[in-house]
């Protein structure tokens, strides 16, 4: 152990976590290092958030894994409205109302609706949903939980999965959106569990999963998670 680490006792737990512990100084100040590190970190988070939204790319890559994908989409037209309009991202847009509704017909009566979107960061959303999902199926398959297409609604906020799952008289309504990207998560991946959804929900209503992404809440852990939140959910309400 050198002479810096026999000073500061938190140089040997900075390997373990990715919170910015024992940064040291130079003089007053922060290290050059440990500055360009932190610019470098708030230059990714704001590009998370800036960062284009490819949902064609999205539906395809979930649907190789044997899932189908629906389009939905809000009010919020672009980036900018979505940002600065945050109730435009809690609507569907008239469209996607009556497209919905005329469809669900089709579908019938099912116990889920998936719905998944760029939130504030649309890495998290590219990155993650992919592997959560091809995780959480065929959990929720071997509870007996029926599932609706998976909607993926850009520019999208939680409370969109209230009319989405109203819309269809689902029991659940499960919405994935990346999070507000942290300065060293820029890609974490939020899930929003609502039992019986509707307009009335608010998000006290709602289980949160949060952190999801490899270097935080596993995949295959998340899926686990929300597995076990519908089952006692599905439990607790009598089946």
């Amino acid at each position: 152990m050198g002479p810096i680490e026999k000073r500061d006792p938190w140089l040997g737990l900075s390997p373990y976590t990715a919170a910015r512990i024992a940064l040291g100084r130079a003089g007053g100040s922060l290290r050059t290092e440990t500055l360009l590190d932190f610019r470098l970190a708030h230059a990714r988070a704001k590009d998370a958030v800036a960062m284009p939204f490819d949902a064609g790319a999205l539906a395809r890559e979930i649907e190789l894994g044997g899932i189908a994908t629906w389009a939905l989409e809000t009010e919020a037209t672009d980036r900018r409205s979505f940002l600065l309009r945050p109730d435009l991202g809690r609507k569907l847009r008239a469209s996607s109302r009556a497209a919905l509704g005329d469809r669900a017909r089709e579908w019938g009566a099912r116990d889920m609706c998936v719905i998944v979107s760029d939130g504030l960061s649309a890495l998290a959303a590219q990155r993650q949903t992919p592997s959560l999902l091809a995780a959480l199926i065929p959990l929720l398959g071997a509870l007996g939980v029926s599932l609706y297409p998976v909607f993926i609604a850009p520019f999208c906020r939680v409370k969109l999965s209230d009319e989405v799952g109203q819309a269809l008289s689902a029991r659940h309504a499960l919405i994935l959106l990346g999070e507000r990207p942290g300065l060293s998560s820029p890609d974490s991946l939020g899930a929003y569990l609502t039992l019986h959804p509707h307009a009335t929900r608010t998000d006290a209503d709602r289980h949160c999963v949060s952190n999801i992404r490899p270097d935080g809440l596993a995949h295959a852990e998340a899926a686990r998670t929300l597995a076990e939140i519908v089952a006692e959910s599905a439990s607790a309400a009598g089946g």
